[in-house]
């Protein structure tokens, strides 16, 4: 093995950006396979979706491994820093 992961929960927050990347790489070469700009505006919504979907996994793990090594006013301060985040992002 490449590496040796003593944590669960890095290996799913890295699982889940490996499998995010195969999602983007397979999308960038179904647009080149469609060749067509409305095709590939199409593809580019759906990946929209996606990135937005892996964040709040990879968040969720991250908080999760942390949940019995910080204190309570920490945790509330990462949380509130990722609401904060999505908040900034967000539509409108």
């Amino acid at each position: 093995m490449l590496f040796f992961v003593k944590d669960k929960y890095v290996l799913g927050m890295a699982g889940m950006r490996v499998l995010s990347g195969l999602i983007e790489l397979s999308a960038a070469l179904l647009m080149l396979k469609l060749n067509r700009v409305d095709q590939a505006l199409k593809v580019n919504a759906v990946l929209a979706l996606v990135g937005p979907t892996v964040m709040m996994v990879v968040t969720a793990l991250g908080v999760a491994g942390l949940a019995g090594k910080v204190s309570f006013t920490r945790m509330m301060l990462i949380i509130l820093g990722v609401g904060l985040v999505f908040y900034g992002v967000r539509r409108g």
